[in-house]
């Protein structure tokens, strides 16, 4: 009697945990999703889904050190460039959430045209994610050079 007792409280305790890791998988898909699709309207130039996935108040982190604001990322989007992007694809991502806040980290590599001569770079990045108004938008974007 005491094994189905200690059985049964076990199954009850469990409960919330699976609940919690079923919540858990569902934002790291959601974030993973968000992701891919960014980088997928940062290729196409589509300003208009850029602005549905990034906060008004992003605070965006270049591989160079320099700061930049949404209204700046979005210009920059149009502005021609001396080299083209051709490919922009997430190599890893790993995420990590905390409530309505979700942390993403990863590679990302980017193919294309600079100058007239193929390119291919990656880049490790941190995202700040936060769920507002039940969306989850992108409030602080960083990206590093991986060099080795």
């Amino acid at each position: 009697m005491k094994m189905l007792g200690f059985f049964v409280l076990a199954c009850v305790l469990a409960v919330p945990v699976d609940a919690q890791e079923h919540a858990g998988a569902a934002v790291e898909s959601k974030i993973i999703a968000m992701e891919k699709a960014w980088n997928q309207a940062y290729k196409l130039r589509d300003k208009k889904a850029l602005n549905a996935i990034l906060d008004d108040a992003i605070v965006l982190v270049n591989d160079d050190g320099s700061l930049q604001a949404k209204g700046a990322f979005l210009a920059s989007i149009s502005a021609p460039a001396a080299s083209d992007e051709q490919q922009v694809s997430p190599e890893s991502i790993r995420v990590h959430a905390v409530g309505d806040v979700a942390i993403s980290t990863g590679v990302f590599v980017s193919k294309g045209i600079e100058n007239g001569k193929p390119f291919v770079r990656r880049d490790r990045f941190v995202d700040t994610w936060i769920k507002k108004d039940g969306e989850w938008t992108c409030v602080s974007a960083s990206a590093t050079p991986v060099l080795h």
